[in-house]
């Protein structure tokens, strides 16, 4: 098990192209689910899209980063404002635990465990093709999950695109090359 006392806020590979990243969060777990789950407040941190609780389903992520803080920062050219996936879940075990594809990757989990009146969210993205993505996706899974813990903590979060950048700089220093 994760030792509390040194969970790290920096993702780590797990594998050469699997990115682990844990946040310890205000609970209970429910709520943190509802957050995972829930269309409504899902978009609140990382993007909308309504599920289907059942493997097999599809659903749309739709993201709207400029509409997760405010300010929103300085977004990245390459960047428009609204971003589009398909998935369909491959795993379901409410309130603990549920994956589904991610694009061109091997799938994205959530996990959740009670963890002494809080909750650890665990996030594995399996199998990231290549290391510009890997980067991407490492600095994208640390500020999501950044504006979700101030969110839970009824906390303002920092400007999204600002902290993006900020932590994209930080993983290509602290990721292989």
């Amino acid at each position: 098990m994760t030792d509390l006392a040194t969970l790290d806020a920096y993702g780590t590979l797990t594998e050469p192209a699997t990115l682990k990243i844990q946040r310890l969060l205000p609970g209970p777990i429910e709520r943190v689910w509802s957050y995972l789950t829930e269309s409504d407040m899902r978009r609140k941190w990382l993007a909308s899209g309504k599920m289907e609780m059942k493997v097999g389903s599809s659903f749309e992520f739709i993201w709207r980063n400029d509409e997760l803080t405010t300010p929103t920062g300085a977004k990245p050219e390459g960047f428009g404002e609204e971003h589009r996936l398909t998935c369909q879940i491959t795993d379901l075990d409410p309130p603990r635990k549920i994956a589904f594809t991610w694009g061109s990757t091997g799938g994205v989990c959530f996990e959740l465990q009670n963890a002494g009146g809080k909750v650890l969210l665990t996030v594995t993205h399996h199998r990231v093709p290549e290391r510009a993505m890997l980067l991407m996706v490492s600095a994208g899974w640390h500020m999501h999950l950044d504006v979700l813990a101030a969110r839970l903590a009824g906390t303002e979060p920092e400007p999204f695109w600002d902290g993006w950048l900020r932590l994209k700089a930080d993983y290509d220093k602290r990721l292989p090359g």
